[in-house]
């Protein structure tokens, strides 16, 4: 029997939601840190900035657990995903004639600021439609050749839910001494990683889907043996070395991640964030994979018998939270729509509906919204 998570999660009546591959709700939990945060501003201000500074550090600490890097101090606190994505892109060194590769498949902020470098720096993008090859990766590794300087790559594909194979295109960049950048938006909170048996130089994801926190906070992770080898395109105070010393005409850039971040952070978003990311790695993150992994397969079957068509990959291997479905003979931009006016939030995506359900989705609101998926409308 599922536990109820009613308390966490008190969704208005009527209310599916199955979009978090978009934008999840908050946990109670993070409701309440925000509030309670917003009181201890409001009561006595930057008296309390210790205090915070400890809830920073615990934030750093959790994206550390979750991704599993060797220190907490490897973990840069940023605003989102793309301005990670554009850290590392602006950030190497490029020589003119060096390519990036990345799918075609990919979300517009994991292709159009490589495209951007052609024009600044030389740099060919090579964009691999993985949908050529019976297995995806291979896709990536034909665009490759000895000018390959990076592959960029969704560990889960916005639109479909493919799960890539990390580990084979980890071990892929590893011998031919390939940069890996990792946009594991779609990935973290829902499954597990764990750098030490998948290496990457870059990871990065803000918190607003499966991590079930705010926008506009995120986590940027750099392997430290090439995070002096990044161009830092950003400055400010909290960047340099000596952070506090406000007054020293010489300076330099802090050795650890906290280079990438030029100025004062979001305190808001950091109380969020942990609370969020507290709750999931306390219920851990086996556990809620599992729980996801339930729902899919339950999802799965039921399109079956509603004599819906699943466009996303079902493979074991290539399953994540996300199931992308299309009701045959009717627009399914108006069954979406009719969805949006129900009380059910998901996505239109690839002709169908994306439905994205995490790992306290309730069975019932699963039924609900296929029933409602079916009606004519």
């Amino acid at each position: 029997m599922q536990r109820n998570w009613a308390h966490e999660f008190p969704h208005r009546p009527g209310l599916i939601h199955l979009n978090h591959a978009g934008v999840a709700p908050w946990p109670a939990c993070t409701a309440k840190a925000v509030a309670a945060f917003a009181s201890e501003n409001t009561t006595h201000g930057t008296e309390y900035i210790s205090k915070w500074k400890e809830t920073e550090s615990r934030l750093r600490q959790a994206c550390q657990q979750l991704i599993h890097a060797n220190n907490a101090n490897d973990i840069a606190l940023i605003k989102n995903t793309s301005e990670g994505l554009s850290m590392v892109a602006y950030g190497i060194p490029w020589r003119a004639h060096e390519n990036i590769v990345f799918a075609q498949q990919e979300f517009p902020s994991n292709r159009i600021l490589w495209q951007s470098l052609h024009k600044r720096f030389g740099v060919e993008a090579r964009c691999a439609d993985l949908t050529q090859t019976p297995i995806p990766e291979d896709a990536l590794f034909k665009q490759v050749d000895n000018a390959t300087r990076l592959i960029s790559v969704s560990a889960v594909q916005y639109d479909t839910g493919l799960r890539m194979d990390l580990a084979r295109i980890s071990e892929f960049c590893q011998a031919r001494k390939i940069l890996l950048c990792v946009d594991a938006i779609q990935l973290l909170g829902a499954m597990p990683f764990d750098l030490t048996q998948t290496p990457a130089d870059f990871v990065i994801a803000d918190s607003h889907k499966w991590l079930l926190g705010p926008e506009g906070i995120g986590l940027f992770y750099c392997n430290p043996e090439v995070r002096d080898q990044l161009y830092l395109n950003q400055f400010g105070w909290h960047m340099l070395k000596n952070a506090g010393d406000y007054e020293a005409l010489e300076w330099q850039p802090a050795v650890d991640s906290r280079r990438f971040e030029c100025g004062s952070l979001n305190n808001l978003g950091i109380h969020a964030m942990h609370a969020s990311l507290r709750l999931l790695l306390e219920t851990g993150i086996r556990t809620i994979y599992e729980m996801i992994s339930s729902n899919i397969s339950y999802l799965f079957e039921k399109c079956k018998e509603n004599g819906l068509k699943v466009v996303s990959d079902m493979d074991l291997s290539r399953r994540s939270g996300i199931l992308t479905l299309q009701r045959p003979g009717v627009d399914n931009g108006e069954v979406f729509r009719y969805l949006l006016n129900s009380g059910v939030l998901c996505a239109h995506r690839c002709g169908g509906i994306r439905f994205s359900p995490h790992f306290y989705t309730r069975r019932d609101d699963i039924d609900h919204a296929l029933d409602l998926t079916c009606k004519n409308v």
